[in-house]
């Protein structure tokens, strides 16, 4: 098999400081598997076991922690391995927010715009050990927020799932269509994200 990621690489994803949980890092391999099927994933299983981290990620546990960098790196094998663009990896992230029983868990008992801005940094938190998630401007008759992650670099492919993900959560809550464009990214140079959510 040719590499897809290189050792090189592997390692500095691995340095990332932090963990996340393991609903996150599943609910990528789910989406390959939908997308993929069994062949699919087992191609994505052999790239990260190949770089002397042997994982099943139907075995992982959803709410036990791993390390932040194993998410990072497993979303770029996907990227090479199966050339997905942008909009395939926001089509992932609004895959897991239906997935995730963290957020079902959420939604079940905040479902008002103004409880979910307000719970976001909260169910970041849920999610990772590292960054902290702002909401900066919220303004409902307006019908925009404005979510700043800060102290958060993993790769920008994340970023594109977050676009995905983001809205399909305040989808949930608002019933209807909900935009998101990212209008600043660490990986343009800014020093933080931020997200600009329009229903």
């Amino acid at each position: 098999m040719e590499e897809i990621i290189s050792k090189k690489e592997f390692d500095k994803f691995m340095a990332i400081k932090g963990e996340t949980r393991g609903a996150s890092i599943k609910g990528e391999a789910d989406f390959v598997f939908k997308e993929e099927g069994e062949e699919g994933l087992k191609k994505l299983e052999d790239v990260i076991t190949k770089l002397g981290y042997p994982i099943k990620y139907k075995e992982m546990k959803t709410m036990d922690f791993y390390p932040l960098g194993l998410e990072g790196i497993t979303l770029l094998a996907i990227k090479r391995l199966f050339n997905y663009d942008d909009k395939k990896f926001q089509e992932m992230g609004r895959f897991e927010s239906k997935l995730s029983f963290i957020i079902r868990l959420f939604m079940k008992y905040f479902f008002s715009i103004k409880r979910v801005i307000k719970e976001a940094p909260k169910m970041w938190r849920e999610n990772y050990t590292v960054g902290d998630l702002k909401v900066a401007e919220f303004n409902e008759e307006k019908r925009y927020a404005i979510v700043k992650l800060e102290n958060f670099r993993l790769n920008s492919i994340l970023c594109e799932n977050l676009k995905g993900f983001f809205p399909s959560i305040l989808q949930m809550v608002v019933g209807k269509p909900v935009t998101c464009e990212e209008t600043k990214c660490v990986f343009r140079g800014d020093d933080y994200h931020e997200f600009l959510l329009k229903w």
